[in-house]
């Protein structure tokens, strides 16, 4: 059996489950799987690990997000997210947490996009592996993380972009996260750096054993 789930398709059919309408889209639930998305402005974040400081420093600083991405590590932090921002999140199961899908797949009017956290596709060697399973999933992008350090390219006609990590950045950054934007004819990524919003606001200290069990990230 797969460990990925099939997506499910709408075909401008009403929801079954649950329909939310924010901002300029209409976001569809089936079964935790499926979001269909018009016109969006999206936060992608991944890798926070519990640490959701540097997540709530930004966000008062974002305008007119419509959905927030969160690409795993920790899953359980979505669901914060979401509760406390009163935004929709959409999120993935990494290889630090016990639960949580393997990927979802975003409907845009740009067309589908594949979140994943990326270790079952060994982003941390290259991305062949990963851009085989985007382009199985018929998807034009893909969000993933792992590594804990942004990339945002175009290859072979499918934009890869990984947020980095706001909370345990492995790229000698100040941390990082994306913005994505997408219409019919538009897909725009941007890399946007925690100093670059906060200056050089430092996070709060942290044990020695703590970050290097963290910096492990269980590969």
């Amino acid at each position: 059996m797969s460990l990925y789930p099939q997506n499910i398709v709408l075909e401008n059919r009403p929801a079954v489950n649950e329909s939310i309408e924010v901002s300029k889209a209409e976001i569809v639930f089936i079964r935790g799987f499926c979001y269909t998305l018009i016109a969006m402005k999206i936060l992608l974040i991944g890798d926070t690990h519990g640490r959701l400081s540097r997540v709530r420093d930004i966000w008062p600083k974002l305008k007119e997000i419509d959905l927030i991405a969160h690409t795993g590590d920790h899953y359980s932090d979505a669901a914060k997210l979401e509760e406390e921002f009163g935004v929709p999140v959409i999120a993935v199961g990494g290889n630090c947490d016990s639960s949580g899908p393997a990927f979802q797949i975003i409907e845009s009017d740009y067309g589908r996009i594949l979140l994943t956290h990326g270790h079952r596709d060994n982003v941390k060697w290259d991305l062949d592996t990963l851009k085989y399973r985007t382009q199985e999933q018929n998807c034009r992008a893909v969000f993933f993380g792992h590594t804990h350090q942004s990339l945002n390219i175009e290859e072979d006609g499918i934009h890869f972009v990984n947020p980095g990590s706001l909370s345990l950045p492995r790229d000698n950054s100040s941390g990082s996260y994306a913005i994505v934007r997408t219409s019919e004819d538009r897909f725009e990524a941007s890399i946007v750096f925690y100093s670059t919003v906060m200056g050089n606001k430092k996070p709060p200290a942290g044990g020695l054993l703590k970050s290097l069990l963290n910096y492990s990230d269980r590969f």
